[in-house]
């Protein structure tokens, strides 16, 4: 039956066999007969109708109805697809992982995607822009799976968004931004889970800037106390470290000490209500 539909009719039937998703290969697959051009030339031409979007080279998605007015079909609905394609192991970060779990006031501009191995470059696709950033392994424990319409997509549990934020500061607009997302998710972090293998996953520095903001910003003495008390069985030490890594400073009495945490207060956390 394959061979007698059209290629254009093959496509957008997808949908109705649960697929929207769908690769130049596939089409191959499909059609081993079919001309190059005449692929391309279709494939063009759904586009330029709307009826269907590249998101990578030789990777397409079928728009589905709700998403045809805008034209723009949102990344969470095929980068799951997308990075089985690209045989990658991911999983949604920062800010995106943490608007999952209610930390919605800083609304990102770009969706990040958190993956292994050789980085990929960043794309900018129908006004969409898609962060990748590279980690040498997913950490799986970690990771959780949600249900979309489509099927389900991989995000960071929040206790693994928590130490991502302040690890990728630098990504997201700086400390204070962190911090802001950080009240917001602080209710969503089960403490219980922050474990000696979830904090090996992050330099030392990492760790003492999440308790100190959990301490003296947020004001979440008793997480922080937690937090503390997993350090210390976990044996971890640590050493003075400067809050805001990116301004050096030649002498460290210049700043406010932190001594709990051992942090230099180099910089001014302001938190958005």
């Amino acid at each position: 039956m394959n061979g007698k539909m059209k290629i254009r009719d093959w496509i957008l039937k997808l949908p109705q066999r649960g697929r929207i998703t769908f690769s130049t290969d596939d089409i191959y697959r499909q059609y081993p007969t079919l001309n190059k051009r005449a692929v391309t030339s279709t494939l063009r031409r759904l586009v330029e109708n709307g009826k269907i979007q590249s998101v990578w080279h030789g990777f397409y998605v079928v728009v589905p109805v709700e998403y045809e007015l805008k034209g723009v079909v949102p990344p969470v609905v095929y980068i799951d697809r997308l990075m089985n394609y690209l045989q990658k192991d991911y999983y949604i970060g920062l800010l995106n992982a943490a608007s999952f779990y209610g930390a919605a006031h800083q609304q990102p501009q770009e969706f990040t995607v958190i993956t292994n191995g050789k980085n990929l470059r960043d794309k900018l696709k129908n006004g969409v822009k898609i962060n990748f950033v590279s980690k040498k392994d997913i950490p799986s424990a970690f990771v959780r799976q949600h249900t979309t319409k489509t099927g389900y997509v991989s995000i960071s549990s929040p206790e693994l968004t928590a130490f991502d934020l302040l690890f990728y500061q630098k990504e997201i607009g700086g400390l204070s931004r962190a911090g802001t997302v950080l009240n917001e998710l602080v209710e969503a972090i089960n403490f219980d889970k922050i474990t000696l293998d979830l904090l090996q996953l992050f330099p030392i520095p990492v760790i003492q800037r999440f308790g100190f903001l959990l301490d003296k910003v947020l004001e979440c003495d008793d997480r922080a106390e937690r937090l503390l008390e997993t350090i210390k069985q976990a044996g971890i030490k640590y050493r003075k470290t400067l809050l805001k890594p990116e301004i050096q400073v030649s002498d460290f009495s210049d700043f406010e000490h932190n001594e709990m945490w051992k942090i230099i207060i180099n910089e001014e956390i302001e938190i958005d209500e």
